[in-house]
């Protein structure tokens, strides 16, 4: 199994604020992956999957938007009805807890690529999809 990079963002909660990011990546050649934002609080916390995470890294600090770096777990499903469930259900036994989830284009037709925050990545890493 497969481990991606995931940027980690904590931005304001405005209009707009995903578009300039993802227009300032774009700008650099920065193709996302993945993708999952959502408001707390007053804030906005966004989680990217990148082609260049470096490349990434560098677009983000320089307008301001502070990043952090984790590993997480990518794998490529069918996107057909129940290929997520097959293999959460999969995870549950191996006894690794789901943190955390979203989904990305994996380039193709009928598949996805499936981002998973794990208690254990190194068990979740034997789990065959």
């Amino acid at each position: 199994m497969p481990r991606a990079k995931q940027l980690t963002l904590t931005v304001e909660d405005r209009p707009g604020i995903l578009g300039d990011i993802a227009t300032a990546l774009g700008q650099k050649k920065v193709n996302i992956e993945g993708v999952c934002g959502a408001t707390t609080g007053g804030g906005g916390m966004i989680w990217l999957v990148v082609d260049k995470t470096a490349a990434a890294k560098k677009v983000l600090a320089q307008n301001g938007w502070r990043a952090t770096e984790d590993e997480v777990l990518a794998v490529t499903l069918s996107d057909t009805p129940g290929s997520l469930g097959r293999y959460a259900t999969k995870l549950g036994k191996a006894g690794v807890n789901i943190t955390f989830a979203y989904t990305g284009s994996a380039g193709s037709a009928r598949k996805q690529t499936a981002y998973f925050g794990v208690s254990d990545l190194k068990a979740a890493l034997k789990v065959r999809p």
